[in-house]
């Protein structure tokens, strides 16, 4: 497993560009699996069950329309993209216990952090609640490729939350979107992506 953790802000599509041929390559054998954390500069992306009128304001940002599963969600600074491209059918993972383990692994993260969050049927991602109040802190989308994975998951560390209300974030408009720094965790993206390291399920 190589684990690749970018301090720059990467370019949407290039990201994408070098997803596709790693995948290629994990699927060809010729390098091993990844994990790659970065930041994204601001956009939308628009999964493969994204309905337009889910897209309520653009704010003049790049939307980007991908292979993805899930519907529409914000990118950007201030947010830990984690890309996990791995072979399902090397480690014997359908996606439904694939999807479960990257759960956990957030929920593990947080816990870290000093943070409660939780699984809830239904509702791929991870959530945190404040008083009655649920609202989601890390969001999942993937895709498959010739058993690969690419694409992954978003946590929110200190996003400008207001470009979340440009969009019903994942398709779900009764919840709202929140982040480590609004519930008031003392982590930074460095410190997360070093715990996430810590409790990877991926050896």
């Amino acid at each position: 497993m190589e684990w690749v953790y970018d301090t720059q802000l990467v370019d949407y599509e290039t990201a994408l560009k070098a997803m596709q041929e790693r995948v290629d390559q994990i699927y060809r054998k010729q390098k091993p699996e990844l994990i790659w954390c970065l930041q994204h500069p601001p956009l939308f992306t628009a999964g493969t069950s994204a309905q337009k009128e889910e897209l309520l304001n653009s704010f003049s940002l790049p939307v980007y329309y991908t292979g993805r599963g899930g519907r529409f969600t914000y990118h950007g600074p201030g947010q830990l993209i984690v890309y996990i491209l791995v072979n399902l059918i090397e480690r014997q993972l359908d996606i439904k216990a694939y999807l479960n383990l990257i759960e956990n692994w957030i929920i593990e993260t947080l816990q870290v952090c000093g943070i409660n969050a939780e699984q809830r049927a239904g509702r791929i991602g991870v959530w945190v609640k404040n008083e009655a109040e649920e609202a989601k802190i890390a969001a999942i989308g993937i895709r498959v490729s010739r058993g690969v994975t690419w694409h992954g998951l978003a946590i929110n560390v200190a996003p400008d939350l207001k470009y979340f209300t440009g969009v019903i974030p994942c398709g779900l408009s009764n919840f709202g979107v929140t982040s480590l720094a609004k519930i008031g965790a003392k982590v930074n993206l460095n410190q997360l992506q070093e715990i996430l390291k810590t409790t990877c399920p991926f050896h």
